[in-house]
């Protein structure tokens, strides 16, 4: 039969006698008859479809990557094969990726990096004493004295010491045990980890998880995952984006319906909102936590990131130690930080920890346990994220330089942050709050009632068909606020302020006479 099919395959064969004295022209015909009386396979149905899928996963949205920059890179293959657009490039304004908006790394850092990368430049004298001091410690700490070995599934023992010693410095004394420290992937994996082992029960009883709205989609994502309820609680636009206690009791309450809430997310300064908390604000959720029995989850990943005048970072660890024993020993607390935001920038190397505190021994076990099923987090990240909280200080070579490059970067978002803000609300039918801190806008947009129809009939959220208009039309990528969460009703997309001042002067300009052609055209 093989034979046979072969010969069909060939597609022509020569008159020649075959072995048996028959041309191989009549040969071919006879395997042709045999093949066509032979039933045909029938293809075997996939295991896994959309049907068959776990559903939680399928469930999972995520708005910073989803069909609006699917459609941006679509753009950008078409500018690449010189299809012609009223515009020359995309400009990825949906991600607080700093480097690749063209913000410049940490000298002293890649020192560093590059150091524990190829420890044969030990002995280069390009290099400063004081990063090579760093990374021999952190070397001697790693297995083989080499970044590619695994490290403990909690960490690096002398990166957690000093993210000890940071928390410790940054709190004003207040003690931070390195035991309590977990090295992550990002902070990222760190709230998804800490979710994973708080989420539990069915029906009623199913684990409900407060969030932001808005919020990043992160948390949603992680929700929808894990199978947890999601509990909204709206911080208020008209107040700044304020976190309003009264609000928190109005969600919970609603909430114990139906779910069994258990933890309370804040994100601080805030993403998408920018909003910095005060510390009576702190206070009064950590009571509200107490009272409530949640567990507390502070991602602080933008601490670096303040900006007004008026405005300063509190930790919810320090606060929480300085309200006195009867909370800083029963509140449960993890808080997040990063190597991907601040000053540094750095997203791809996916360093983080979380500080967990108040947690009961037993869990503190099962956590490292399925810490481990992931082994550890890349030490690399481990090794970028030592560096973030173990900077040179006055006296050290490197100390001046660092100084000037971090106080440029944090500078230059300050003024990108008041420059963004006015240029907002300069134009009809946007509003823009304060960006106190972290790195983004999130406008308000007036959208008139003929386009909340046209994007009805294109199936799409009215801020996501303004947001797909101003991509086709301007080639500038944003995130519609729906991706978020928002109040309905309201309509938002979310912008970094990451590119270059003259970039985002250009950009800015290019919303300000998108928008107002699109009230135009739709009024």
């Amino acid at each position: 039969m093989q034979r046979a099919a072969a010969l069909v395959r060939r597609g022509c064969c020569p008159r020649t006698p075959g072995p048996w004295g028959r041309s191989q022209s009549s040969a071919a015909a006879e395997a042709s008859a045999v093949l066509k009386v032979r039933p045909e396979r029938s293809r075997r149905e996939r295991i896994l479809t959309l049907e068959s899928m776990n559903p939680q996963v399928k469930a999972v949205e995520y708005a910073v990557r989803g069909p609006i920059v699917l459609k941006a890179v679509e753009i950008e293959l078409e500018l690449q094969r010189g299809i012609k657009k009223p515009f020359t490039e995309v400009i990825r304004a949906n991600i607080g990726d700093a480097q690749a908006m063209g913000q410049q790394p940490i000298t002293f850092l890649r020192q560093v990096m590059a150091l524990c990368t190829y420890p044969n430049l030990l002995d280069s004298p390009s290099f400063p004493e004081d990063a090579k001091k760093r990374a021999r410690r952190i070397l001697q700490a790693c297995g083989g004295n080499s970044l590619g070995s695994y490290s403990a599934s909690q960490g690096v023992n002398c990166i957690r010491e000093d993210v000890a010693a940071y928390i410790t410095r940054r709190d004003g004394g207040v003690p931070a045990d390195p035991d309590n420290i977990y090295l992550t992937t990002g902070a990222s994996d760190g709230i998804s980890t800490i979710l994973k082992i708080l989420v539990s029960g069915g029906g009623k009883s199913r684990t409900g998880v407060m969030i932001p709205i808005p919020q990043y989609p992160l948390y949603s994502a992680v929700i929808s995952e894990l199978d947890a309820i999601q509990v909204n609680y709206y911080l208020d636009e008209e107040n700044c984006w304020a976190l309003n206690v009264n609000e928190l009791r109005r969600a919970v309450q609603e909430a114990k319906d139906h779910c069994d809430p258990k933890v309370l997310c804040i994100i601080n300064p805030g993403n998408p909102t920018g909003q910095v908390q005060s510390r009576k604000c702190i206070e009064d959720v950590i009571h509200f936590a107490w009272e409530e029995k949640l567990f507390l989850l502070a991602d602080e990943v933008y601490q670096d990131n303040v900006y007004s005048p008026d405005c300063k970072f509190h930790s919810f660890k320090k606060v929480l130690y300085e309200m006195g024993p009867e909370y800083s020993s029963n509140v449960e607390l993890a808080s997040f930080h990063s190597t991907s935001k601040g000053y540094m920038g750095e997203c791809g190397y996916r360093g983080g920890y979380m500080e967990v505190i108040n947690l009961h021994p037993e869990i503190k076990g099962q956590l490292v346990k399925l810490l481990s099923v992931r082994l550890c987090p890349p030490v690399s990240g481990q090794a970028a994220m030592d560096i973030v909280v173990n900077p040179p200080v006055p006296g050290e070579e490197s100390f001046e330089q660092f100084r000037r490059e971090k106080e440029s970067v944090l500078g230059n978002l300050a003024k990108k942050a008041k420059l963004t803000e006015d240029l907002f609300n300069q134009v009809p039918g946007i509003h823009c709050n304060p960006l106190q801190g972290a790195m983004y806008a999130f406008p308000r947009i007036f959208i008139p009632s003929k386009a909340v129809e046209a994007a009805q009939a294109h199936k799409m959220a009215p801020d996501m068909f303004y947001c797909m208009k101003l991509l086709e039309e301007t080639g500038i990528c944003v995130v519609p606020g729906s991706g978020f969460g928002q109040r309905e009703g309201t309509y938002h997309f979310r912008m970094t302020i990451l590119p270059p001042v003259e970039k985002l002067k250009t950009v800015l300009q290019k919303v300000k006479d998108f928008h107002i052609k699109f009230l135009e055209k739709y009024a």
